[in-house]
């Protein structure tokens, strides 16, 4: 079978000419590519130079199609998306000509003419993937749109998270990023894992304030001298044109931050390793991230809000703790809990710390899609 996959992941040309994308959605395609005659990815390529972040294709039989790099907020790109329409739906429809099925991943902004035309004008096998929070209560007017279109399909959607309202076409289906051998070495550090003097946290993604990391330097700033002597170090991997304004105001702290900005995959993996807990009190319009699954597979576990599906995956203390109020002060509620944890209640939370990992691995996700959706 041949797949299409559209999407708008960013990718990059290196300086040997070789192309290379973000890291999670290549990761997922690598691992699917085995399973299909070829897999073509359409997707955006910039011109600029590539984070640490991205990966590279390693099966022969991944091909890619550069769209041009669209998308943002500001009148101008949404203009220059309206003028790109025609060329987008003409290298789409050109593929799809070749093609056995194909995934459109939504939200993005191609997506608002995508939807339509695929619905109305392919009949080719497909699905689509919605990787935003399908709950959200206000959300941008493009993804508003998006969403009601899917309500609307015939076609399978993929979504995450449960809902009482969720159509009977969208699927729940965990977006992969944990090979069966990561499950194996998680188990390895859980069962070694100590309630130590010093403990140390993680922040993984955009530095950005609705994302939390504001609230994570306020509420380590307003710890009591006896409660910032256990900590360790605060790793904040990321970038976003915050960044400088929060390295700026640490200044001010005697808490061990490190700005590590973007990193590999198996770099992150070391800090989920050698941290306690990993925060996320975001306000941001999440699926289900990512880095709360990696994390907890090693046993560094979650102190996050409760978006979207966050909660019907972490919880609260039982596998990790719900902030609340999404606010500093709601994250130094629970940093002081976790301060005054005993050996016996870390240990029960390190117990069920990977109790949902498993439906986050590659295999378990491939074998959906090949049994649930293509069969």
């Amino acid at each position: 079978m041949k797949l299409v996959i559209i999407s708008h992941t960013e990718h990059y040309k290196t300086a040997a000419g070789k192309i290379i994308g973000w890291g999670p959605t290549i990761n997922e395609i690598n691992h699917l590519a085995p399973h299909f005659e070829s897999i073509t990815h359409v997707a955006m390529l910039h011109n600029s130079e590539a984070p640490p972040s991205t990966a590279e294709y390693t099966e022969d039989n991944i091909h890619f199609e550069a769209l041009p790099a669209l998308g943002g907020t500001s009148v101008s790109s949404k203009l220059k998306t309206i003028s790109n329409i025609p060329k987008v739906i003409g290298i789409v429809n050109k593929l799809l000509k070749d093609a056995d099925a194909f995934q459109l991943r939504t939200p993005t902004g191609i997506g608002v003419f995508l939807i339509p035309y695929l619905t109305l004008f392919s009949k080719k096998k497909g699905w689509y993937k919605y990787a935003g929070n399908w709950s959200q209560k206000n959300p941008p007017l493009g993804y508003r749109l998006q969403r009601w279109l899917l309500k609307k399909q015939s076609r399978l959607v993929t979504i995450n998270g449960q809902w009482s309202d969720q159509p009977r076409q969208c699927l729940t289906f965990e977006n992969p990023c944990l090979k069966d051998e990561d499950l194996l070495r998680g188990k390895d550090i859980v069962s070694i894992r100590q309630l130590e003097d010093k403990l140390n946290f993680c922040y993984v993604g955009r530095l950005e304030t609705p994302k939390g990391v504001g609230r994570i330097i306020e509420a380590f700033m307003s710890l009591s001298k006896s409660e910032q002597s256990r900590v360790g170090q605060v790793h904040l991997i990321g970038d976003g044109n915050e960044k400088t304004h929060f390295e700026e105001i640490v200044k001010q702290s005697d808490i061990d931050f490190r700005f590590r900005g973007y990193l590999p995959r198996s770099e992150v993996f070391d800090v989920y390793k050698k941290s306690q807990f990993l925060l996320m009190p975001t306000s941001a319009s999440e699926g289900f991230p990512k880095v709360i699954a990696e994390a907890s597979n090693f046993g560094c576990l979650p102190v996050v809000s409760s978006v979207s599906a966050i909660a019907q995956y972490v919880k609260h203390r039982e596998n990790g703790f719900i902030v609340s109020p999404i606010s500093a002060e709601g994250l130094k509620l629970q940093l002081d809990t976790i301060f005054n944890l005993d050996d016996t209640q870390y240990q029960n939370l390190l117990n069920h710390s990977q109790d949902f990992v498993k439906r986050f691995t590659f295999n378990h996700y491939t074998n959906r899609i090949l049994t649930e959706i293509l069969s």
